[in-house]
């Protein structure tokens, strides 16, 4: 996920305040994020910020009867071809993450493998609070397990939460030819863990063997909390019924379901979701079936970490804008989401293929998002949440889902196996990004959009302190620490150096190519440290490795993953200087005295796209307050800019308002903050 200030990517709390230059995470961290102060607007605690947050993949054998409980939820045996074996998965290599920690999870992931999860969950729109009526899922999880060891495990620890009221658990053991396993009710308890969530133990009436196989069945429901999302109908576009989402990353879904909290357990899962009339029900999901006319059954049918189980309940309705997507919105806002993407997503889904390899999660669809969204996207696979500013009525902004796109492969697909390797998703899905970018628009384009995404980190570490130990590759997030408090552009910018720098030793973007479509091939549907990736990138360039370029003074990779700082390489960006070069002409032309209004009509931006119009309106803001009257000289020039329905363009146009105190233009900037509660607004001055 990205910045607000830029709704184009979508995952994680975008983190903004300034901190001191010493000091370790646990000292620095901002304590509770932007998203605590986000809560009160979107009516829970909606996650952290989308661009604006598990072992390998496994053969999978269901326990004995599946079927048959599977039907008795609303689910086929037909559809059972999802819970087979993960293709490609076999004879994997040894992993560094095999045994890496993860700080963050106060469950005993590593003595467990997770074949199946399954919900059964009843969606109840109602006043906020506890009591009988409130709002709430409530149902059951259904956790496939086999026990790992080490021999005589008791007790198995998942992560939870205090908002999530577990009341019953209940096991079924794997007896062969005993045919459908009788549930066998055990004692569990909860332990804090941290401020952002608290462990769940479920004894075992006797030690776990290595190799068992049994089932989980856990009643619960979760009401008020950070992972699940309650908007009133105001909150709404149609201002007409209530609407429901969850948002995983990077740590909340503990606070949707008990779970293995951590991006190192994947598994596919299936979910029956019963809602009230009226309310369709969508999931980040392969399959999705209405099952009469208030259940909806998914699955998923590939391994997936449980950040990205998602889940949303509102008046939705869907319009197919390609072969294998579709746009899901509020009835009042479906016909603009058709028009801006129809035939749009497959243009940068099949470029992606041809760059990185198959898409392998079937469809690839978006869900439009009530305006209180307050992010600006999250990736969950087969279905991207994004915000409704990217509904510009010129497709100026259609573009910007090639972020959530990139992470089909770079994030969903090969994972980092803690949130302390986050740039293993941000970094490469930045860098892939631009690839299909310099494909379809062309280099100077690229270039220009990265070099507002330098400016950023620029800007970030000018606030922070370049040596600040949040700014290297590798962050150490201390036991208790919220991932998501961690979160800044470090992950996303440097981690795009790093790339583009490993790119720079191969010399040919032919290779270095084929060597990111390997490299997802190698590691798909597992989770992985950067020593794994750049192990096999060595082992993949033994030229290079014989020139020890792992070495390179100044250019270490050591250094590169752990050194806080300014990035020791820097892609070229000088292709961008063709759009550049005019705007900042153009921005200096606005900043005199006395306007040259004959030079100023001389330039063009007409033909301007959407970065290019930022660049110039950025250069506006850091030559601002500009002398008497230009501002209005300007609004009335470029309509295209003070009357736009781009939210970069109108964010930054109300930021040159406030300013430049044009206040004939405040009214527009009320409306703006008026048309969604995302944290844009946190930009303006």
């Amino acid at each position: 996920m990205r910045e607000e200030e830029r709704p184009q990517r979508g995952s994680h709390a975008h983190w903004r305040r300034g901190l001191s230059s010493s000091g370790d995470v646990a000292k620095h961290a901002p304590a509770g994020g932007v998203v605590r102060q986000q809560a009160s607007r979107a009516g829970a605690w909606p996650w952290r910020r989308p661009r604006l947050l598990r072992p390998r993949g496994w053969g999978v054998r269901r326990l004995a009867g599946v079927g048959s409980r599977l039907e008795a939820a609303g689910g086929s045996v037909g559809a059972m071809a999802c819970l087979g074996p993960v293709t490609g998965c076999a004879a994997r290599r040894p992993l560094h993450s095999a045994g890496a920690p993860d700080v963050a999870s106060a469950s005993n992931f590593r003595a467990f493998e997770l074949l199946h999860l399954h919900l059964t969950l009843r969606v109840e729109f109602g006043p906020p609070g506890p009591g009988p009526g409130s709002r709430g899922l409530s149902g059951t999880a259904a956790l496939e397990l086999r026990c790992l060891g080490p021999e005589g495990v008791s007790e198995l620890h998942l992560d939870s939460h205090p908002c999530l009221e577990v009341t019953a658990a209940a096991l079924r053991r794997e007896r062969p030819g005993s045919g459908e396993p009788p549930e066998e009710p055990v004692p569990f308890h909860t332990r804090p863990f941290a401020p952002y969530g608290q462990a769940l133990s479920v004894a075992f009436p006797q030690p776990c063997r290595p190799g068992e196989r049994f089932q989980l069945l856990l009643t619960y429901r979760v009401g008020e909390g950070p992972g699940v999302c309650w908007l009133t109908p105001e909150q709404t576009a149609g201002k007409k019924k209530p609407f429901v989402y969850t948002q995983g990353q990077a740590v909340l879904n503990r606070a949707f379901f008990p779970c293995f909290d951590t991006p190192a357990v994947k598994s596919k899962y299936s979910a029956l979701i019963e809602v009230p009339d009226g309310f369709t029900a969508v999931m980040s999901a392969t399959t999705w079936e209405k099952r009469g006319p208030n259940k909806f059954f998914f699955q998923m049918c590939q391994p997936i970490p449980s950040y990205l189980v998602a889940l949303a309940v509102g008046d939705l309705v869907s319009a197919e804008v390609g072969p294998r997507s579709r746009v899901w919105a509020e009835p009042c806002l479906i016909e603009d989401a058709k028009k801006e993407y129809n035939g749009v997503i497959e243009e940068f889904l099949s470029t992606g293929e041809k760059l990185f390899g198959p898409y392998v999660w079937g469809r690839y669809d978006l869900l439009f998002m009530p305006p209180s969204f307050p992010f600006g996207g999250m990736e969950n696979p087969c279905l991207t949440f994004v915000t409704p500013c990217l509904l510009a009525g010129d497709r100026s902004l259609a573009d910007v889902i090639i972020h959530e796109i990139s992470h089909s492969w770079f994030g969903n697909l090969v994972t980092n196996a803690n949130w302390g390797e986050f740039w293993l998703n941000e970094g490469f899905t930045m860098y892939a990004q631009r690839r299909i970018s310099t494909i379809l628009f062309g280099p100077a384009y690229t270039c220009l959009e990265a070099a507002t995404g330098r400016a950023l980190l620029r800007q970030h570490m000018d606030i922070t302190g370049e040596d600040h130990p949040l700014n290297k590759l590798r962050v150490k997030i201390e036991p208790g620490i919220d991932p998501d408090d961690t979160y800044n552009e470090t992950p996303y910018e440097k981690g795009f150096c790093f790339v583009s720098y490993l790119a720079h030793l191969v010399g040919d973007q032919d290779k270095f190519d084929n060597f990111l479509k390997a490299y997802v091939n190698e590691f798909k549907f597992q989770s992985i440290l950067a020593d794994d990736f750049l192990e096999f990138y060595l082992e993949y360039f033994p030229e290079l490795k014989k020139k020890r370029v792992d070495s390179i003074s100044g250019f270490e990779f050591d250094r590169w993953l752990n050194t806080p700082g300014w990035p020791p390489y820097l892609p070229d960006l000088s292709p961008g200087d063709s759009l550049m070069k005019p705007a900042e002409g153009l921005a200096q032309l606005w900043a005199a005295e006395k306007l040259d209004l004959d030079a100023i009509a001389a330039v063009d931006i007409s033909t301007w796209k959407t970065y290019q119009l930022v660049y110039f309106l950025d250069k506006i803001l850091q030559k601002s307050p500009l002398p008497p009257g230009n501002v209005k000289e300007m609004g009335e020039t470029y309509p295209k800019i003070s009357d736009a329905r781009n939210a970069e363009l109108r964010l930054r146009w109300s930021q040159i308002v406030i300013k430049n105190d044009y206040q004939a233009d405040f009214k527009k900037v009320q409306e703006f903050l008026q048309s969604q509660d995302s944290a844009l607004h946190e930009d303006l001055p």
